[in-house]
């Protein structure tokens, strides 16, 4: 079992930055590839970003693509998601999410383990 947790979260101005965190409490996640995920009120999860183990495969949704960069420092066992000019469409919580062994990841990812989520709020 894995469990993430994410930090980073918090209120900011629309054209503002944030940078959300996520590591796996009591392991490494040795082969699995990450993605971050978010839910506004009211609508269904949404694929946001992806990277695989090797960071060699990316994945954007287009509504971030250009805003929002994914990396990970295995060494750190850290993945992260920064997010610069950021709208207020973008309110929504954020999870981490990490799926087993996946080389090339997709908007498709299909997750294996969950975060809780932390919220991310974008005042006009």
């Amino acid at each position: 079992q894995v469990q993430l947790v994410e930090s980073g979260g918090g209120s900011v101005q629309a054209g503002g930055s944030r940078r959300l965190s996520c590591a796996p409490s009591g392991r490494t996640f040795n082969r699995y590839a990450m993605g971050w995920f978010r839910q506004a009120p009211g609508k269904e999860r949404e694929f946001v970003a992806a990277i695989s183990w090797s960071g060699n495969s990316i994945s954007y949704a287009n509504s971030v693509k250009g805003r929002f960069t994914i990396s990970r420092d295995n060494a750190k066992n850290t993945v992260y998601l920064q997010m610069d000019s950021l709208k207020p469409e973008d309110t929504a919580v954020y999870y981490c999410g990490a799926a087993y062994d996946i080389v090339v990841v997709t908007p498709g990812l299909k997750v294996d383990y969950w975060g809780q989520g932390t919220q991310v709020t974008v005042s006009s």
